[in-house]
C-alpha cells in the first residue's frame, strides 16, 4: 500500500536525505509547511520536493551541541578543556540557550542532546557580542545562584517558590555510580539570576543579604503573583 502522508522523518528518508539536513531545510524555508496536518506532507508535495537541493543546503554532517560548545570556547580564544572532569568553559547548557534565543536551530529528533548546522555555529562564533551572550548564559546551580545574590539558600529557594525565577534545564548528580542516590539540579543562566534584584526593587536587599543564619527568610510571607492570562 503507498503512503500518502509523510511525517519529517518519512519524508527525508523517501528523498534518501539525512533526517538533519531535512529539518535544516524545513527551518530555512527550502521545504514549504506541511499541506496535510501540522506535521505531516501529502505524497504529492514530498515527491515534488528537490532532493539535490536539502543535500546542498547542509553539505557536512551535523555537529553535536557539546562540539558547538567546543567551537564557541575557542572562538573566544579560551578552548574547553580536552581532559575528562575539568571544567568547561563553553558547556552545552549554553548552546541550548542561543537555540531558545533563536541563534541557533536544534536539528535532533531527541531531547538528550542537539544537533546544529556547523555553518550557524560560524555564524554565532562570529558574533561581536558573543562573549556578553555566554557570560549571560553560563548555568548556575542554586548554591552558586545564592552566592551571586549574596543572600542564604533558603531565600533563594523562596525566590524560586515566588516565579522570580525560572529553570530551563536540570542535570542529573549521581552519588556513586548508582543511581539510586541521583537527584536533579536546577540550573539558572546568569543573565536571570542578575536580573531578580533589579526586577524587584521592593525588597529591601540590603537587609535581606544581613538575615542572620537560622532566621526567618522576609520573603517567606510572600505570596506568588499569579501569572497574567
Amino acid at each position: 500500500m503507498r503512503r500518502t502522508e509523510y511525517d519529517a522523518g518519512q519524508a527525508a528518508k523517501r528523498l534518501k536525505v539525512p533526517a538533519a539536513t531535512f529539518r535544516w531545510a524545513r527551518h530555512t524555508g527550502l521545504v514549504p509547511d506541511p499541506d496535510m496536518s501540522s506535521r505531516q506532507w501529502s505524497r504529492a508535495a514530498v515527491e515534488a520536493l528537490d532532493a539535490d537541493a536539502i543535500r546542498a543546503a547542509m553539505p557536512t554532517p551535523p555537529i553535536s551541541g557539546s562540539a558547538a560548545a567546543d567551537r564557541i570556547a575557542a572562538a573566544l580564544g579560551t578552548p574547553n578543556p580536552t581532559t575528562y572532569g575539568e571544567r568547561l568553559v563553553v558547556t552545552a547548557f549554553v548552546v541550548r540557550r542561543l537555540v531558545d534565543r533563536g541563534l541557533l536551530a536544534d536539528l535532533s529528533a531527541i531531547p538528550e542532546g542537539t544537533l546544529h548546522h556547523p555553518g550557524q555555529v560560524a555564524e554565532v562564533c562570529r558574533r561581536e557580542d558573543l562573549a556578553d551572550l555566554v557570560a549571560a548564559d553560563t548555568p548556575l546551580g542554586p548554591d552558586q545562584a545564592a552566592a551571586r545574590l549574596r543572600v542564604r539558600r533558603t531565600d533563594f529557594d523562596h525566590m524560586v517558590r515566588l516565579g522570580w525565577l525560572r529553570s530551563p534545564q536540570s542535570v542529573e548528580i549521581r552519588f556513586g555510580t548508582s543511581r539510586a542516590g541521583a537527584v536533579d539540579v536546577a540550573l539558572y543562566t546568569t543573565a536571570s539570576v542578575d536580573a531578580v534584584a533589579p526586577a524587584h526593587p521592593e525588597i529591601d536587599w540590603e537587609q535581606l543579604r544581613t538575615v542572620g543564619k537560622g532566621r526567618r527568610s522576609p520573603l517567606a510571607s510572600l505570596s506568588p503573583v499569579p501569572a497574567p492570562a
